[in-house]
């Protein structure tokens, strides 16, 4: 029987049978105000669309009469898919913007007369004139911070006359900008876009709430229409969206929010979960249920996440695992953030000979400027992935102009007379000039995002050891290049906050030191309290395996003085403590050949320093040299997307004789060994 027969056959068995007793209990609330605590993995989708399309079947609800309201177009597009399965097309489910946009086209030209300004596709251009008239100096980073902290007021009901006094209070800060500066901008912003007859995505929300609240006419038409409310991600609203929904409401209490306060990470854009707590105070006779059996996860992960939350003031929903066992979490300490990435990277590519596949394996970090490493490991070992939410580390603007700059720079130095400036010279320099310094920006945000990307290519400039200037340029092209590769279902990389409602059977939360999670800037309990939801998160996006690691030093041979997370600390078993307190050399951090301590990526990788002789077969180097030569001039790319050099070593070092053999090698992945090994394992032989 399908679910539409089951709508008509009107026996709410039929719909409600496969819920759980607390899905059921939801489904069955249908008149009055509803909240509902919805914990992670927890079936809130199914359980708030049984309600709308039971509350159908029974005669409650008329579909066009209903408004499901979440945050994302993903979200509300899977929800219409799934009240259409279930027999109930007709309902409205839409973002607070969509849905307050399509109001505003419908009733503004008959209100107000002409035409509903332009909705602008970004506030950048806007905000660069606004600047411009203050003769503010600003770059594409600030300027997409000031456009953050802009929404942030308008999302908060803070206007331009109010925002320094509020900020203050609130300790907002803008990558080093003054309040008064902040407001002034903003204001301008506001100026050019009147100027313009233009909106932008806040605007379609106070507007909207202006005509509501102005034109009883109109309120009176859309609460005519709309009598049934369902907010999903109630944890998310912001004082604005809040306002909105009441004058939907127009005192009326037929509402159902369902959300996680465990869940609350977007407190610095303006989301309040205050009004997800306070519900019951606002609305007398609130029906309360609570979700708490996770389906998505294993009693391992379920146990991990809830022991994270232990002592916090989240008012979250105590998970219970109904998946069976799976695998233990993992606490992974590495002695530096090398050694750290490419551990993930080899257990990312043993669960992929497992079985696994790539899309079902993430890799999650707290800021993207932590990618590129992973981005090296994975490609060097041929396993795909992708970024999401982010672009690719020597795809970002920052990095492309660095490198350009370093390039340019290397090129000038060379032709000077003299001998050469050394290569963390010549990068600073170029970096200096895009306004790098080597003290961290206080405040998040993209100015912040910038320079982490630009330290990134301090820290391989650092790594690089005695390299060359133009050897260093060379090792980044062969970087990006490796990283250009395709990735169709490729591993996941991605920041915790990009992984907010996704899943993954196979998770690693990497670089979970103090001062990353939670962050340096996270200072106040309520910063902090934060950041450790979004561990929360992060951890329960895996289905089965869960692994967190975090590393000792930035850089190979650093100093080793950074600890695990102090979320942790109940979790860790005693031998990731010992490791973190006092870390342990890696395997290979000796030179094979004298026992000198390696320092640079370069010998880590060849386990061998550059002043020993080398122990590999110096002519089938050559033979695999040749190769590599004729095999990229036929495929019409540079030798070292083939095999680096520092692979070739190694090959011709094993000299190795079966395709598991060649596969054990560093920098040899299934991609290349399936375009490539044969013709290898022809050469060797």
């Amino acid at each position: 029987m399908s679910p539409t027969s089951h709508l008509a056959s009107g026996e709410p068995d039929d719909l409600l049978g496969a819920l759980d007793p607390e899905q059921r209990a939801v489904a069955e609330a249908l008149r009055g105000p509803v909240r509902v605590l919805a914990g992670a993995g927890t079936g809130k989708t199914r359980a708030i669309t049984h309600r709308i399309a039971h509350g159908v079947v029974q005669g409650i609800y008329a579909p066009t009469e209903v408004l499901a309201v979440t945050f994302t177009t993903r979200a509300a597009g899977e929800m219409r898919g799934r009240l259409h399965r279930l027999g109930a097309p007709g309902v409205q489910a839409r973002t607070f913007h969509s849905a307050a946009l399509r109001q505003l086209r419908w009733f503004w030209p008959t209100t107000y007369g002409g035409e509903l300004p332009t909705l602008t596709e970004s506030k950048i251009p806007l905000l660069a004139g606004a600047a411009r008239r203050l003769r503010l100096q600003s770059d594409q980073a600030l300027l997409r911070d000031l456009a953050s902290e802009i929404e942030w007021a308008k999302v908060s009901n803070v206007g331009p006359d109010d925002y320094a006094r509020v900020a203050g209070r609130r300790a907002r800060a803008v990558a080093g900008l003054d309040h008064e500066t902040v407001g002034r901008v903003f204001g301008g912003y506001e100026e050019v876009k009147r100027s313009q007859a233009r909106m932008d995505m806040e605007d379609v929300l106070l507007l909207t709430a202006g005509m509501l609240a102005e034109e009883e006419r109109v309120a009176a038409q859309v609460r005519a229409q709309y009598k049934w409310f369902v907010v999903d991600e109630f944890q998310d609203v912001s004082p604005l969206q809040s306002a909105l929904l009441d004058l939907w409401l127009g005192g009326r209490d037929e509402i159902c929010v369902v959300g996680d306060p465990a869940q609350t990470i977007y407190s610095f854009a303006g989301a309040d979960a205050s009004y997800l707590r306070d519900f019951p105070r606002k609305f007398p006779g609130t029906t309360s249920v609570e979700l708490s059996r996770n389906y998505r996860s294993s009693p391992e992960v379920v146990e991990a996440a809830n022991t994270v939350l232990v002592g916090s003031d989240s008012g979250s929903v105590r998970l219970r695992a109904q998946r069976p066992h799976g695998p233990q979490v993992r606490y992974v300490p590495a002695p530096d953030e090398v050694a750290e990435a490419e551990a993930v990277a080899d257990s990312v590519g043993e669960l992929i000979r497992d079985g696994v596949p790539a899309s079902e394996i993430a890799v999650l970090f707290r800021i993207n400027a932590q990618s590129e490493a992973f981005e090296e490991a994975l490609a060097s070992r041929g396993l795909p992935y992708v970024v999401r939410g982010g672009a690719r580390f020597f795809e970002r603007p920052e990095v492309r102009q660095a490198v350009t700059l370093l390039r340019a720079a290397v090129r000038t130095d060379e032709r000077a007379e003299g001998e050469g400036s050394s290569l963390v010279d010549l990068l600073r320099a170029a970096l200096a000039g895009m306004g790098w310094s080597p003290e961290a920006p206080a405040t998040r945000g993209q100015t912040r995002d910038r320079w982490e990307s630009l330290q990134a290519l301090m820290t391989m400039a650092d790594e690089a050891g005695n390299a060359s200037p133009s050897e260093f340029v060379a090792d980044l092209d062969r970087r990006a290049a490796e990283q250009h590769a395709p990735a169709a279902g490729g591993v996941t990389l991605a920041t915790l906050h990009a992984a907010k409602g996704l899943e993954w059977d196979s998770v690693f939360l990497a670089g979970m030191h103090d001062g990353a999670m939670p962050l340096t800037h996270a200072t106040s309990q309520a910063e902090i309290e934060e950041e450790r939801r979004l561990l929360y998160v992060g951890m329960t996006r895996a289905r089965s395996h869960l692994v967190l690691s975090w590393a000792a030093a930035r850089t190979p041979g650093g100093r080793g003085n950074r600890r695990p997370s102090r979320f942790l600390d109940a979790l860790l078993p005693a031998s990731a403590k010992a490791a973190s307190t006092k870390p342990q050399p890696r395997r290979a951090a000796h030179c094979r050949e004298c026992g000198r301590p390696l320092s640079s990526a370069a010998e880590k990788k060849r386990a061998r320093c550059s002043e020993c002789p080398a122990s590999y077969d110096e002519e089938l180097f050559e033979r695999l040299r040749a190769w590599r030569k004729s095999r990229a001039d036929q495929d019409s790319v540079p030798a070292f997307v083939v095999f680096t050099d520092a692979t070739l070593q190694l090959i011709a070092e094993q000299r190795p004789t079966s395709e598991a053999a060649l596969l054990r090698i560093s920098g040899v992945g299934p991609a290349k060994l399936e375009r490539y090994g044969e013709a290898v394992l022809e050469v060797v032989g």
